[in-house]
């Protein structure tokens, strides 16, 4: 398999221990990589708000009160960008953990300088796929229930071919909802999915807005309930049948 160009590839190195930084940067910048590196969470932080960065090497224990496993959950509320864990720590439990909040790859220190390369081209090219993939079936436009979900024109079509004028909130929800039919969405989720920001507690926005939907969806629908089911306790379901018109 031919390898990704590496010219504007970024690796983040964050890691408390300066030699290892130093070591680990230096052989990726040979290899044509584009290296920053940080010491700990805030140093994190930092360089993310300085210039975008295609992979993190993240170390599990770290000064001060983030943990490599705090910060890799900070970041993919926001990010999907790749994070190798590196640890000390050559604990299963670690490894699980590690790869459970987020992480897409894990090595143990001692490492050797080849097998942290071609962990990083085999990450890098894995989600420049999966990437490729996903947006290729996010550009796809929708078919429920004689209805027409274009996500590239962002329209809503009725079965007699009417387009449904939705706000923009209205718009992802629907998209977000059905994308996953059958998966059972809680508010937070659906504010996440929607809006980048978690669900707050007395935010009944997202209830709000599927009203609406529900209402714009009634006029051709038998039930738009049946549509979009209200879960007691939980949040929202998708049960119309999907199918992929392109």
């Amino acid at each position: 398999m031919i390898d990704l160009p590496r010219d504007s590839q970024r690796v983040l190195v964050v890691d408390d221990d300066e030699r290892i930084r130093q070591m680990v940067s230096r052989y990726l910048e040979e290899a044509g990589y584009q290296v920053s590196v940080a010491p700990d969470g805030e140093g994190l932080r930092e360089e993310l708000r300085l210039r975008p960065v295609d992979l993190i090497l993240l170390d599990l224990v770290l000064p001060g009160d983030d943990d490599g496993l705090t910060l890799a959950r900070e970041i993919r509320r926001t990010s999907d960008v790749p994070i190798i864990m590196l640890s000390g720590r050559d604990e299963v439990v670690d490894r699980v953990v590690g790869l459970e909040v987020g992480a897409d790859d894990y090595i143990s220190k001692p490492f050797h300088l080849r097998e942290v390369l071609a962990r990083v081209r085999t990450v890098l090219r894995r989600h420049h796929h999966s990437g490729s993939q996903a947006r290729e079936e996010n550009d796809r436009t929708i078919r429920f229930s004689g209805w027409l979900l274009d996500p590239q024109r962002r329209l809503l079509s009725s079965p007699r071919g009417e387009e449904v004028d939705l706000t923009t909130g209205e718009f992802e929800l629907l998209l977000a909802l059905a994308r996953h039919p059958g998966r059972v969405f809680s508010r937070d989720a659906l504010m996440t999915a929607t809006r980048g920001r978690h669900h707050e507690a007395f935010d009944r926005s997202i209830d709000t807005q599927i009203a609406r939907l529900r209402k714009k969806l009634d006029f051709e629908a038998a039930d738009a309930h049946a549509l979009i089911k209200s879960v007691r306790g939980i949040g929202y379901v998708f049960t119309g049948h999907v199918a992929a018109a392109r």
